[in-house]
């Protein structure tokens, strides 16, 4: 999966720091049922995840991501959560801050497959039986489960979870 080209031009300038991006996750429902993809380089167990590019929309990311990860049209129905995820340093010493902001979305159509080399495979997986899905991805599913409802926000600290409903 390539570094966007925005984020390399960025790099030549901060090199290694931290630096704040905004990310999405799509939570994409079909039923009683949510799209998942094991990651290709960590081999997490993730709904749709991706970075918002400079000046596009959240929710515009959002389906972009879906379509490019893993070949379905969706639709961002509502934002969720909005929290700070820890900082990542990557293998390389990079730093990234990521502003996370999940979306549900519904599934509109196509059938899952791995589009651009992020996901080694994506599949529908029943909301009851989420399997290896680690605890932050669980928290960004169950924030965006509900039909409807308010987007929830984390305060005092980056480890904290989404608020109960």
């Amino acid at each position: 999966m390539p570094t966007p080209d925005f984020i390399l031009e960025l790099r030549r300038f901060v090199g290694t720091r931290p630096l704040p991006l905004v990310g999405v996750t799509a939570v994409i429902i079909r039923g009683g049922e949510v799209l998942l993809g094991r990651r290709s380089d960590n081999h997490a167990l993730t709904p749709i995840t991706g970075i918002v590019d400079p000046g596009e929309e959240p929710a515009d990311a959002a389906v972009r991501e879906a379509a490019e990860e893993a070949g379905v049209v969706i639709r961002a129905d509502r934002l969720a959560w909005v929290h700070q995820i820890p900082r990542i340093t990557y293998a390389d010493g990079d730093q990234s801050d990521y502003l996370d902001l999940t979306f549900r979305c519904t599934w509109i159509s196509g059938d899952p497959v791995p589009v651009d080399g992020e996901m080694t495979e994506v599949a529908w997986y029943p909301l009851d039986a989420l399997g290896d899905v680690d605890a932050d991805m669980r928290a960004r599913i169950a924030a965006a489960t509900p039909d409807h409802g308010e987007a929830r926000f984390v305060t005092g600290g980056s480890d904290a979870q989404p608020p109960s409903a």
